[in-house]
């Protein structure tokens, strides 16, 4: 299938046009989707012991308790790593139908920050993966264990494993959050200053509503967002600073 063809700005096309555009771009979507999955469940026995690193040796031999159980929790895994292979595909083309509506300078602005925030989620996933996973997990399987026998069901183990890889991978995402809020002016950097407790407040409100229901991987969890939010708050400055001397040099006559 040929990839649909991208509009420039201001460039004039009819409503049946852009819808064939949409169905066409949905398609490739989905045919991107399909493919990054396949692939997935062709390599799936190497993603099931990626996910299974984090537990600590002891605690890897996984229970399947239904007969069709062990093919469903690999195909959910494998889809689930097909979205995340496919995701750069997606969004490109969600870009792609919406770019024609913003003028080429705010093009590129959306770009630097399409660029921010994968750096930020690889950043967010490898630290779910390397740092706050394996320390609940240790955590969490060695609680009481002398007044259970503990066994580990896998299809509960690796939702759990993909939630909390993938919430901390969204959570890392608050700079890009604030910095266009602040680029709205709907926040301030004084309004974010000024309210730095209540800030911090709905940082750990937010880990608490996060994968990870026991007080040690809500505090792993929050932890980053807290310094997260204190650097947020001072990038936003510089770039609030920035903005504004860029305003003022487009009013002025030249």
């Amino acid at each position: 299938m040929r990839i649909p063809r991208r509009l420039r700005h201001g460039e004039e096309a009819t409503l049946v046009e852009h819808l064939d555009e949409l169905r066409q771009r949905l398609i490739f979507s989905l045919l991107a989707l399909v493919a990054t999955t396949t692939v997935a469940f062709v390599f799936h026995a190497r993603l099931v012991r990626w996910l299974e690193a984090p537990l600590p040796p002891e605690r890897r031999h996984l229970l399947t308790l239904a007969p069709a159980e062990p093919f469903l929790t690999s195909f959910k895994i494998s889809v689930m790593a097909g979205v995340g292979l496919a995701l750069p595909i997606l969004l490109w083309q969600l870009w792609s139908f919406l770019a024609p509506a913003f003028e080429e300078h705010s093009q590129r602005v959306v770009a630097v920050f399409v660029l921010f925030a994968t750096v930020l989620l690889v950043s967010g996933v490898a630290f779910g993966y390397f740092l706050v996973l394996p320390q609940a997990l240790h955590f969490l399987t060695n609680y009481d264990s002398h007044l259970y026998s503990i066994q580990i069901r896998a299809r509960d183990y690796f939702s759990f494993a993909l939630l909390v890889i993938a919430g901390v991978g969204v959570i890392f995402e608050l700079p890009v959050f604030v910095l266009a809020l602040v680029r709205l002016n709907v926040l301030s950097t004084a309004t974010l200053r000024r309210n730095r407790r209540l800030g911090y407040f709905l940082v750990f409100v937010v880990a608490v509503l996060l994968p990870g229901v026991d007080p040690f991987t809500t505090t792993l969890e929050g932890l980053p967002l807290v310094f997260l939010y204190e650097g947020t708050i001072w990038l936003a400055v510089l770039m609030e600073r920035r903005w504004a001397e860029r305003e003022v040099a487009a009013v002025e006559p030249s």
